[in-house]
Parts: C-alpha cells; structure tokens; sequence
C-alpha cells in the first residue's frame, strides 16, 4: 500500500469503509514479524491522523449548523413575539 494511494483512496470514504481498512491493516500487521510491518503501522497512523482530522472536522460542521438553526429558530421567535 503506497502513501500517495493510501491518501488519495481515502478522500471520499465514509468513517465505516476507514474503519474497515483500518482492521484490514492491523490484521496484515498480526500476520508480520516486526521487521516487515513498519510500512504498514506507518500507513495505520496516517490513517488515524486522517480519521481524526474527519471526525473533528465532521463534529465542527454538525457543531455549525446546529449554531445556526438554534440562532435561525430563535431570530424566528423574537420576530412572532414582536408581532404580537
């Protein structure tokens, strides 16, 4: 598995699939002696970093909209109440 497939491949995955190829690497890397696994644990790390940096950027963006619709539905409220 080389680095710049390994980052191109994972762009567009969804957090099951990287799951998936996480498993699929720590098993190869059960199967190895020590001295052959060192691509492998670096590509499981790369991974991780990019599994991390998805899941934070994926909470930021829930955490956003989340902001917005609350500000949406109270702007909403102040308006109705005005009106009144």
């Amino acid at each position: 598995m080389k680095d710049k497939n390994l980052l191109d491949d994972i762009e567009n995955k969804s957090f099951d699939d990287l799951n998936n190829l996480a498993n699929k690497i720590i098993d190869n890397l059960e199967k190895k002696n020590i001295e052959d696994f060192v691509e492998d644990y670096q590509n499981l790390i790369k991974l991780n970093k990019f599994i991390e940096k998805k899941f934070q950027y994926e909470a930021m963006f829930i955490s956003k909209k989340t902001k917005e619709k609350i500000n949406e539905i109270l702007s909403n409220g102040k308006k109705t109440k005005k009106n009144f």
